[in-house]
């Protein structure tokens, strides 16, 4: 079957929703509405993405920060530019020094695994190079919510609560205190239908706003973001922040189907989901049964992580060529590993052959891809005092093994788990999509390109759809939804079936496709608080 977005035969329309002058999906309504107010004050879909982004920071600090990293694909003028905005190890970090501190791998927490955010940074590459509007102009809604506080929606306030209750048993020590100083005032978290306000996160606003970013990486927030790492044993230092800028890149895709799939490139793990689309591709997923369909996705899934996570990295570290691991003689190589049951996946040979996500689009025909993510909920564990800025803790990806494509080195970018995605069918744009959620990423590209793709699903119902990913050896997990005679029928095919525990371990995502007439049509995740803003 071939994706026509203006015919949905074997979908529901419900919630679906169509507009022709702009649409904003997020994962909290407050954000969408404030990218919709962009828009409509005469801004483009960038302009809107960075006041989402910027108020996403304030309205859900569950996911991300001003301490994270962000990659965006935006389609401007006919053409599809990406910007990886992730950043480096520190210059003064190695592995030696790590090893005779007593580690044989990457601490998760604290400030061994913070590397350079790259957040403000995009907003700032963004707006130069495509934003319509004053780049101060952006900040002044998430400013106004973080100065006058906002009611907490309930997937948000329970997401919350369920992390400080664990918090407080693993974050101990001084180092920690302003995290709690920050996020739970008082000793308490705000409750579901409460008001939370930080007047830190206004003023950081106020001053990458007021400087275009410059504050964080050689002013001001510099300063103080050196100084507590200073204090408190970090490698990180102003110079770090100083040298720092994100990188225009050039999108990579795979053809599937007659539809061109494009992802960022390493260290992004956005040829995972190209990988394994290119071994489906030589399937008729339509006429296989439930069972045989699931099947084949999580195989051809674990096949595509198997080569991931061994060769993904900053890309001039890499052993291989995107080209090669994208090769369809090796898709088709791979594809002869999977048999009637399921595999122990293992590495192949291709030289043979915590997080937020929000979509734009406007009636000008800009459209905006964009996910930015502190990697951990709360990354790190560390703010930097006074300031609202939590720290990533991407560097926990690196590893301390010598033979390893991501050890850790100075000035290193490790492989990123954050990807957005975006269709073009003969050079125009279908639109932007994305699932966030660590390594569920992947697996939700892949199941929004099928259900969309193969399947003719609305945006709406390729997000309502039931959800499973692939964790380790054989095992894997089913959303509640996926019925039990399915469940029951993969586990005789060999795979070790678990039941998700709640929904956030599965992705939420956002989808805005332009139809053929130039309306646009919007999906948004049900298992969050997100909402659509459109005109």
């Amino acid at each position: 079957m071939n994706f026509d977005p203006l015919y949905y035969p074997h979908a529901s329309k419900r919630n679906i929703i169509y507009a022709n002058k702009g649409m904003v999906a997020a994962s909290q309504p407050i954000a969408a509405q404030v990218g919709l107010d962009m828009l409509k004050k005469g801004g483009n879909a960038i302009d809107a993405a960075i006041a989402v982004a910027a108020c996403l920071t304030v309205v859900e600090p569950t996911n991300n920060g001003f301490g994270g990293d962000a990659f965006v694909l935006v389609w401007h003028q006919g053409e599809l530019h990406g910007l990886n905005a992730s950043g480096p190890s520190p210059q003064s970090i190695s592995v030696e020094k790590l090893r005779e501190s007593g580690y044989d791998k990457m601490p998760s927490h604290g400030w061994l695994p913070v590397t350079v955010p790259g957040i403000p940074a995009a907003w700032s590459a963004l707006s130069e190079k495509f934003g319509k509007l004053p780049f101060a102009e952006l900040f002044e809604p998430a400013i106004r919510y973080a100065e006058e506080g906002y009611a907490v929606n309930p997937t948000l306030g329970s997401d919350w609560a369920k992390l400080f209750a664990r918090y407080r048993g693993e974050f101990i020590g001084e180092v920690y205190k302003p995290l709690f100083d920050t996020f739970a005032p008082g000793g308490s978290v705000p409750g579901i239908g409460e008001l939370w306000r930080s007047p830190d996160h206004a003023r950081t606003l106020q001053l990458i706003a007021e400087t275009n970013a410059a504050s964080f990486y050689t002013g001001e927030l510099a300063d103080q973001i050196d100084q507590y790492s200073r204090l408190h044993g970090g490698y990180l230092r102003k110079e770090d922040l100083a040298a720092f800028s994100p990188e225009w890149v050039k999108p990579v895709s795979i053809n599937y189907r007659g539809y061109d799939i494009w992802e960022m490139p390493p260290n992004s793990q956005g040829i995972i989901p190209l990988m394994a689309l290119n071994i489906l591709k030589n399937y008729d997923l339509t006429k296989m049964s439930p069972v045989d369909l699931y099947h084949t996705q999580l195989e051809a899934l674990k096949l595509a992580f198997a080569d991931g996570v061994n060769y993904i990295t900053q890309e001039n570290h890499m052993s291989v060529t995107v080209e090669q691991l994208l090769s369809e003689d090796y898709a088709r190589h791979r594809m002869k590993l999977i048999g009637p049951t399921a595999m122990q996946p293992e590495k192949g040979n291709p030289v043979l052959g915590d997080t937020v996500y929000l979509a734009t689009a406007d009636g000008e025909g800009n459209m905006v891809s964009y996910i930015q993510s502190n990697s951990a909920a709360f990354g790190s564990g560390i703010v930097i005092p006074g300031t609202g800025i939590g720290m990533q803790n991407r560097g926990s990806r690196f590893t301390l093994n010598d033979n390893d494509a991501n050890r850790l080195e100075p000035g290193k970018k490790c492989y990123h788990t954050i990807i957005p995605g975006f269709i073009t069918k003969d050079n125009q744009p279908v639109g932007p999509f994305g699932v966030m959620g660590g390594f569920m990423q992947p697996h939700g590209h892949v199941q929004v390109v099928c259900n969309t793709i193969d399947f003719g699903l609305n945006p709406q119902s390729a997000l309502d759809a039931p959800r499973w990913q692939w964790k380790q050896d054989k095992t894997i997990e089913l959303e509640y939804t996926v019925p039990e005679h399915l469940a029951l029928a993969l586990s005789n095919r060999g795979h070790d079936v678990r039941r998700a525990v709640g929904t956030f371990t599965l992705g939420r995502g956002q989808i805005i496709w332009k139809m053929a007439n130039g309306v646009l049509v919007g999906g948004t995740e049900p298992r969050t608080d997100s909402s659509i803003a459109s005109w």
